[in-house]
């Protein structure tokens, strides 16, 4: 791989409007540490962060930036700062709030050639960052602000009273952003549209990508705006001494946690049992019907975002339901495309796959699938990041599975579970009566709850999945699964994917409560009011 010189940054913590360094350091890497240099190379770095100057570390071709971390005295003084800010926030108007998220939007538009290289160079292939950008600029973008205004506040005149429903902050919002998405931090940050002020966790898997943009576009853009001090605090620590201190302070009204679905569930208990509000976005089991009338080149392009990332993102397909009429022909055309795919640098216009972290747990759900009657019609073997066969390499082909029937399908995890990793099953039900409503169902039978597409023609086949379909935060039809649509929800889902309270979420309601203010326009004697005249 190419090695490309990058200039080295280093990003303080931020607290209660102060920039505060320490003498503890992390690293934000580049994948080219691990894909491209020798084994002398990758050595030699390993002993620079043991035992190196921050000159020599720093002078190194794949350190991307240093990050300082944070001990739990700060993470106490960034806690109280965001405590402080929460009532000055509040009673900020909405427009002021507004003003803020709009320039975000000028901000991240400003910094995203940069901000793209980051991501690439951190391993993000560049059509999944292109994905990425185009949501986040999306729910940053003036129409989403305009529905913004509109939910978070509303008037109702009747012939007696003024009323308003108006969304109450949850105060101190800690946020522990996705490892592998780090850009949904962004996203998350609108939780301060409804008044709250913020905590988050810089995780050191992204520590070069997230620390840009926290610094070099939300931090100004606060500043600028004059917002209170301590509106938005930056640590950067382990996760579990961060959580602690996150459930046991009393400071904390709400977590708004990405990651597991194990961890997010188990955290959604305690969080609970404390009096504090959980916000999960978790993992994802996204299912696709295929009918027989559906145009089979546009679903196949849509089938193949399983493997963008190489799958490892929550919102990419993940299983398929293909009517018995097409499903041979389907299976081919995306065993095709899934066979075209190869390793490469994250920077190349058509790398799509990533490093697969979760290699070990790839192998155990191919063999359990194999082993309960699935086929393997492509796929499987570990790559190298040429592309060729390696035990070692960090990269797999992509990898479909056929499944004959639901009753199989049921008791395979590649199917009910969530694949973090390159596969794609496709269940090939048996044809008979009542087909479609078996498939609905099925669909609807998912445990998670992210998104669910259809690919037909027929309308009453439409009418049925999006009146039927209730799982999930998302139904999409005949359009990638992927793709941001304007003015929707990026996140949020049910089941496993959001804990008990999920749903299509924008992130500004989801940290707020609603309230309602009645204001008398007559007077009207009390006992009037009440019925007792």
């Amino acid at each position: 791989m190419t090695q490309t010189r990058t200039t080295v940054r280093h990003f303080p913590l931020y607290i209660g409007g102060e920039r505060v360094d320490t003498d503890e350091r992390t690293y934000g890497m580049s994948a080219r540490a691990v894909l491209g240099p020798s084994g002398a190379d990758t050595a030699n770095l390993y002993r620079l962060l043991r035992e190196g100057t921050e000159e020599e570390v720093h002078a190194h071709p794949h350190v991307l930036c240093s990050a300082a971390l944070s001990t739990p005295e700060q993470g106490d003084a960034a806690l109280r700062a965001a405590a402080a800010a929460a009532p000055r926030l509040r009673a900020m108007s909405i427009d002021e709030r507004l003003a803020f998220v709009q320039d975000l939007h000028e901000g991240f538009l400003a910094h995203r050639d940069e901000l793209a290289r980051l991501l690439h160079l951190e391993g993000c292939p560049r059509v999944l960052a292109n994905a990425i950008f185009t949501a986040v600029l999306d729910v940053l973008g003036q129409d989403s602000l305009d529905l913004a205004r509109s939910l978070l506040r509303q008037e109702i005149t009747t012939s007696r009273h003024r009323i308003v429903l108006r969304r109450q902050p949850d105060g101190v919002v800690c946020v522990d952003p996705s490892a592998n998405a780090p850009l949904f931090a962004v996203i998350a940050m609108l939780v301060m549209l409804a008044g709250n002020a913020v905590v988050i966790r810089v995780p050191r898997s992204c520590v070069s990508s997230l620390s840009y943009v926290l610094h070099t576009v939300v931090i100004p853009a606060l500043e600028a705006r004059g917002a209170p001090a301590g509106t938005l605090n930056v640590l950067c620590a382990d996760y579990e001494s961060t959580m602690r201190q996150w459930l046991d302070s009393p400071l904390v009204d709400t977590v708004y946690y990405f990651g597991s679905t194990e961890n997010g569930l188990a955290l959604e208990r305690e969080c609970v049992a404390r009096g504090k509000k959980p916000i999960l976005e978790l993992s994802g089991n996204d299912g696709v019907l295929v009918w027989h009338d559906a145009d089979l080149d546009h679903a196949t392009a849509a089938l193949t975002e399983c493997f963008y990332g190489s799958g490892q993102t929550c919102f990419s397909p993940k299983y398929v339901i293909a009517h018995p009429a097409i499903a041979d022909e389907l299976l081919s055309r995306v065993a095709t495309a899934a066979e075209a795919l190869r390793p490469g640098d994250p920077a190349e216009t058509d790398t799509v796959l990533s490093p697969v972290l979760r290699a070990t747990a790839f192998h155990r759900t191919l063999t359990d699938a194999l082993q309960a009657g699935a086929t393997r019609v492509c796929g499987g073997a570990r790559l190298n990041v040429d592309g060729e066969p390696d035990p070692n390499g960090m990269f797999i082909a992509p990898t479909v599975l056929r499944v004959d029937g639901f009753a199989d399908a049921e008791r395979i995890s590649a199917v009910r579970g969530e694949a973090f990793f390159p596969m794609l099953s496709v269940v090939v039900p048996a044809d008979g009566p009542h087909l479609l409503d078996k498939c609905l169902a099925f669909l609807d039978g998912n445990p998670y709850g992210l998104r669910n597409s259809l690919w037909a023609a027929d309308t009453d086949v439409i009418d049925r999945f999006t009146t039927e379909v209730s799982n999930g935060a998302l139904l999409k039809v005949n359009d990638s699964h992927m793709a941001q649509v304007p003015g929707l929800p990026i996140v949020g889902g049910t089941g496993k994917s959001a804990g008990i309270h999920g749903e299509a979420a924008y992130p500004f309601l989801r940290a707020s409560r609603l309230q309602a203010v009645a204001v008398a326009t007559t007077r009207t004697h009390p006992w009037a009011a009440i019925g007792n005249s």
